[in-house]
C-alpha cells in the first residue's frame, strides 16, 4: 500500500497528462477539423445521446472525465482507500486537479495572447509614425 504522500504525488502527477490530453483535443489547432465536425454534430444530430456524445469532444471539462477513466484503468490508481471507493475518490480528484491545471494554462495563455496583441499594436503604431516621418521628409 502506498503512503498518503505518494498518493498525493501521483494525484498531481497523473493530472498533468490528463489535462494535456483534454486541452489538446478540445483547443489546439491539430484537432481543429475533427473538433469542428464534433461541434457541428453536437448541434445537428437528431438524438440527445448523439449530440452529447459529440459534445464531449468539444469541452475540456467533459472530455477530462473520459481521459481520467482511461488513466485510472491504465494505472489502477486509487486515493485514500484501497477499494472501489478509492477509485471513485481518485476519479473526481483527478478531474478536479486536471481542470485546475487547464484553468491556469488558459489564464496564462490569454495573458500571453494579450501581450502579443499589445506588442503588435505598438509595432503598427511605430510603423505608422515611421511612414508619417518619411512623408514629411519628402
Amino acid at each position: 500500500m502506498t503512503t498518503p504522500a505518494e498518493q498525493l504525488f501521483w494525484l498531481f502527477t497523473l493530472a498533468i497528462p490528463i489535462a494535456c490530453m483534454a486541452w489538446t483535443v478540445t483547443h489546439e489547432e491539430i484537432f481543429k477539423e475533427p473538433r469542428d465536425f464534433c461541434i457541428k454534430k453536437s448541434k445537428t444530430c437528431k438524438t440527445i445521446l448523439q449530440r452529447k456524445f459529440f459534445y464531449l469532444f468539444t469541452c475540456e471539462y467533459c472530455f477530462s472525465h473520459y481521459i481520467t477513466l482511461f488513466f485510472l484503468i491504465l494505472t489502477k490508481y486509487h486515493l485514500l482507500l484501497p477499494d472501489w471507493r478509492g477509485y471513485l475518490i481518485a476519479f473526481f480528484a483527478l478531474v478536479w486537479i486536471a481542470n485546475f491545471y487547464m484553468s491556469i494554462f488558459g489564464f496564462i495563455r490569454v495573458g500571453m495572447k494579450r501581450e502579443k496583441m499589445d506588442a503588435d499594436i505598438e509595432e503598427l503604431k511605430l510603423m505608422e509614425k515611421k511612414e508619417n516621418l518619411e512623408k514629411t521628409v519628402e
